[in-house]
């Protein structure tokens, strides 16, 4: 059971973003010619990390607070969410509010880069602060490869670079040793990264949908490499264990 002030701490945080989240959405649907679709789809969206939060908030035990770290990241997924219903209007993308993504995206980049280091900081780091900040970097991946491609910078193809990291976890249900929790890697975080600036730099205006394609490509065989290389990992290192015992 997780602790109840850490459930009071969690909920008010999410209860707080959510508010925001909705302000933000109403704003762009009255000043940006945007549908209300844009809220609908954000709401909806946050509703989900909402819920993913407090399913797994125990995990974060026995700290009594969610933290700052935890806080930064729920601001990433907020932001996320907000992104995913610009995804589902049926406006098109201009090229000020392209820059206008392409700008926010990087400073959710950079928070990124603050989280784990604030989790640290404060001695509040858990296994759910590490699961979050995977959830919604796999989140951001997946969100800006829709982006890309609404903005016809790509074909439907570049999904697929969203796509691998749920495709992996899809096989790690019908084959549990890829379901084995994976060491921290650096390779995997930096491969992470790189792929969310390729996929900002592909919907900057000025970058031509070849060149995008060109970039979108070629992030998603290094992402497609740092897959397969965890795979082979889990797939060979149970096999070394038991050489080993015999």
């Amino acid at each position: 059971m997780s602790p109840r002030p850490l459930i009071i701490d969690a909920g008010w945080r999410i209860a707080l973003l959510g508010g925001g989240l909705a302000a933000a959405a109403w704003a762009l649907v009255t000043s940006a010619e945007l549908g209300w679709r844009v809220g609908g789809g954000a709401l909806a969206a946050y509703a989900a990390v909402a819920v993913f939060v407090m399913l797994g908030i125990g995990q974060h035990a026995p700290h009594r607070r969610f933290g700052p770290a935890n806080t930064l990241t729920l601001v990433r997924a907020t932001y996320v969410a907000l992104l995913t219903g610009i995804i589902i209007d049926e406006a098109s993308l201009s090229d000020t509010g392209r820059w206008l993504l392409v700008g926010t995206g990087a400073a959710a980049l950079l928070l990124d880069g603050v989280d784990g280091w604030a989790a640290r900081r404060t001695g509040l780091a858990s296994r759910f602060g590490a699961r979050f900040d995977m959830e919604v970097d796999a989140f951001l991946v997946l969100v800006l490869a829709a982006l890309v491609w609404r903005a016809g910078q790509a074909g439907v193809w570049v999904l697929t670079c969203g796509l691998l990291r749920y495709i992996f976890v899809l096989a790690g249900r019908a084959w549990p040793v890829l379901a084995t929790p994976l060491a921290p890697s650096f390779r995997r975080k930096a491969i992470c990264v790189a792929e969310i600036i390729v996929l900002l730099v592909a919907l900057a205006p000025p970058v031509r949908p070849v060149m995008a394609e060109l970039l979108c490509l070629s992030g998603l065989i290094v992402l497609g490499y740092s897959f397969a290389a965890d795979t082979v990992q889990l797939l060979t290192t149970p096999r070394r264990a038991a050489g080993m015992s015999t």
